[in-house]
């Protein structure tokens, strides 16, 4: 709930291997390309109330195993060679390149006084730097491209302004880790501070009002094993200080009137102006519990906590605005309603509505000195709107259907700042000013990309038990329904996370240029609608997820917009598990799947770095109910021998901190022995990378660019099918 670069080997093989691959067949064994290793077969097996399951590879979660290495980097070699050998990828590769390198992308921008920060990815750039402009003058302030070292890379996983814009405080990692090193920069000068504080990720640093200090959150438990995200402590740091020092201000079992799970980590959170922190508990789950108490005894360790909401109140977002404490409340009113609590008697019961429920969803909310800025969703559409001081709400046009995200506003300023973008309308940064005037800021430069060939077109498929299931279909105009266009449907559906919402195309259309419908399902699972839709594909009901993603599918193929010889689905993260299922339920739908970096085996999360995490996600074992909705989601043991498995893509990153590279190692293990159609199943690894977040932009060329070839091949498309 949190892409590549070792090509060049391989690229060389590609006219020596080329006659070796055919459509319908296993590659591999000659030619030139080295064969998949067999996995080692050691059954462990496992008794849960009652029922014994089998585990033939659980050898693999040990990454000490002597064969672990040996077993990912055969595999990974015989994944490339055959990928390399298809006709068509080079050009495919060059097209992804000029699409990616030719668009600039800028991820957050924040105003601090007169200065604006923002964290982009420059035309033609590798990775995100972080900027400065002050004075029409853009300068760089944090460059992690020149920070790699040799075989590996620097990213920039968060970053931070002081409330007066001299310091900025941020988070590095190595090679798509997320293992944040927190460091702080003094921005006139361009240099550190002497202090490291490791162990940062997902610190979420906030500053004191006059900028000599912020709290933070910091990691206790060891990197690679289950204790990772446990028990993770809030801390204050004073700049200047040895940060070894910095007081521990909340830690499980600290303070008895303050218990929480293992789970949870304890955020102190400031808002300008205030006189008052928030410490919010938080996990896995959208809501979390909120806690009060005077900044004052919370900087000197002296703090007494007051409760105002716990996990039953469904807190998602808050704001202290001078007296006023506004809160996000969802709890009977899955579409959000806003709530106000006079700071001096905080408690949820104590508040009064000020924004009721609607038909739209509220995801966020921003302070600014005209009002707080919402952040609405639409079943996959965002919005905007304005509460005012005297609790009016305004509706504030946006200039296309697109995704609104970052939203950014600073509390002594009017108006926001967000990101926007459309499925062919490239992202910039817009802002809006207190007469609700939108307008491009033209940070990101325009890309010389022409998508006036392209259509992208908005429908609902009815679920079998009727539920109405958005997706978006992006083709080349002209489209003939004949059942022949192949399609590569992707979906996730999980945390209540509106994924695959509209984002710019892209690198995408080099797959589109070449025949290809690329679609999005948005399943249950997610946020589009609300709580109640994520609620719909969470825990028990997490098969409404993949089986939304099937009913979608089978409504495109008597649409006559593919078929299932034609058609691929595809999912990230916890959108393996979504088409790992799928593909276990309905092999015979599809030709090919793409599993980047997916769940396969959550019944073994308590070997996994991020396991404990997602218990109120998926469900915990230690409970029956728990165990029978993990096993249910867990498409590694729904594998079955003798099936006639499509055509499959598994992907991973060694330095993967969100989903253990055990995941699709033992799935991809699985299907090679079990599959009886002589499909290509195949994993790609790689060794300088993680989930993707801290991917560089040639390494997700790179990945982009197998992904295509792949799905091209296994969909029959011309120039794309060996000799």
């Amino acid at each position: 709930m949190k892409a590549f670069n070792r090509r060049d080997l391989f690229m060389s093989l590609a006219g020596v291997c080329a006659a070796t691959l055919g459509r319908g067949t296993r590659a591999g064994g000659g030619g030139g390309i080295p064969p998949a290793p067999v996995a080692r077969v050691a059954v462990v097996k496992d008794t849960y109330f009652g029922e014994t399951v089998s585990d033939p590879y659980r050898w693999m979660e040990n990454d000490k195993d002597p064969q672990w290495l040996p077993f990912l980097k055969g595999q990974d070699a015989h994944a490339r060679a055959v990928l390399a050998a298809i006709p068509g990828r080079q050009q495919l590769l060059t097209r992804i390149q000029q699409l990616s390198g030719d668009a600039a992308s800028t991820r957050l921008a924040r105003r601090v006084g007169a200065r604006l920060f923002f964290e982009q990815r420059p035309v033609a750039a590798d990775n995100y730097k972080l900027f400065v402009r002050q004075s029409g003058t853009d300068r760089v302030l944090i460059d992690p491209t020149v920070l790699g070292s040799r075989g590996g890379h620097v990213s920039l996983d968060w970053w931070a302004p002081s409330p007066d814009g001299s310091h900025v405080v941020y988070g590095l990692s190595k090679d798509g880790s997320e293992d944040s090193v927190l460091h702080v920069l003094e921005v006139d000068t361009g240099h550190d501070l002497p202090e490291r504080i490791a162990n940062t990720e997902a610190a979420n640093p906030q500053w004191l009002d006059d900028g000599s200090g912020f709290f933070y959150n910091q990691l206790t438990g060891a990197v690679d094993t289950p204790e990772r995200y446990l028990d993770s402590q809030a801390r204050f740091h004073r700049l200047g200080s040895d940060p070894s020092g910095d007081p521990i201000l909340m830690k499980r079992g600290r303070y008895p009137q303050v218990t929480y799970e293992r789970i949870q980590l304890p955020v102190i959170r400031t808002f300008f102006g205030s006189e008052h922190a928030l410490l919010t508990l938080a996990d896995v789950r959208t809501e979390f519990r909120v806690l009060i108490a005077p900044v004052a005894e919370v900087v000197t360790n002296r703090a007494r906590w007051v409760p105002v909401a716990d996990f039953a109140d469904e807190i998602t977002d808050v704001e202290i605005d001078g007296g006023a404490l506004w809160l996000l409340a969802n709890r009977g009113h899955p579409r959000g309603r806003i709530l106000k609590a006079p700071v001096s008697s905080p408690a949820v019961a104590n508040a009064s509505e000020v924004v009721p429920e609607g038909k739209v969803v509220i995801e966020g909310l921003q302070r600014a000195k005209d009002g707080l800025y919402l952040d609405m969703m639409d079943g996959g559409v965002s919005g905007l709107r304005r509460l005012d001081r005297a609790g009016r709400v305004s509706e504030i046009a946006l200039p296309f259907e697109g995704t609104l995200h970052a939203l950014s506003c600073e509390p002594r300023a009017a108006g926001a700042l967000f990101a926007f973008t459309g499925w062919l309308t490239p992202g910039d940064i817009w802002s809006v000013d207190a007469a609700g005037r939108v307008t491009v800021t033209g940070l990101t430069p325009k890309p010389p990309i022409d998508v006036g060939a392209y259509q992208a077109q908005r429908a609902f498929a009815t679920a079998r038990d009727g539920t109405q299931i958005p997706y978006t279909l992006i083709h080349r105009k002209g489209l003939k329904r004949d059942g022949r266009t192949p399609a590569w449907i992707s979906a996730y559906g999980s945390y209540g996370i509106s994924a695959y919402t509209p984002t710019f195309a892209g690198r995408t259309l080099a797959l589109v240029d070449a025949g290809f419908i690329v679609g999005y399902a948005n399943v249950r699972g997610g946020g589009e609608y609300g709580r109640d839709w994520h609620k719909a594909g969470q825990l028990a009901n997490k098969p409404n997820t993949w089986r939304d993603l099937i009913d979608v599918c089978e409504e495109l193929c008597r649409e006559q917009y593919t078929s299932p010889s034609r058609l691929a689905i595809g999912g990230r993260s916890a959108g393996g598990i979504t088409v790992g299922r799928a593909l276990t339920e309905r092999p015979e739908l599809f030709a090919a799947v793409i599993d980047g970096v997916g769940w396969s085996n959550p019944l073994r999360y308590v070997a996994e770095q991020n396991g404990y995490g997602e218990e109120p996600e998926w469900g915990a074992i230690s409970a029956e109910a728990g165990y029978r909705a993990l096993k249910s989601i867990d498409s590694y043991q729904h594998v079955r021998d003798g099936v006639a498995y499509p055509a499959v893509l598994l992907t991973t990153g060694v330095t993967d901190p969100r989903v253990g590279p055990f995941h699709v190692a033992k799935m991809t293990a699985r299907l090679q022995a079990a599959s009886r159609s002589g499909k290509p199943i195949l994993l790609r690894v790689d060794f300088d990378a993680g989930h993707g977040l801290g991917s560089t932009r040639t390494q997700q060329d790179l990945e982009a660019a197998d992904t295509y070839a792949f799905l091209l091949w296994q969909t029959g498309v011309p120039g794309y099918q060996p000799s």
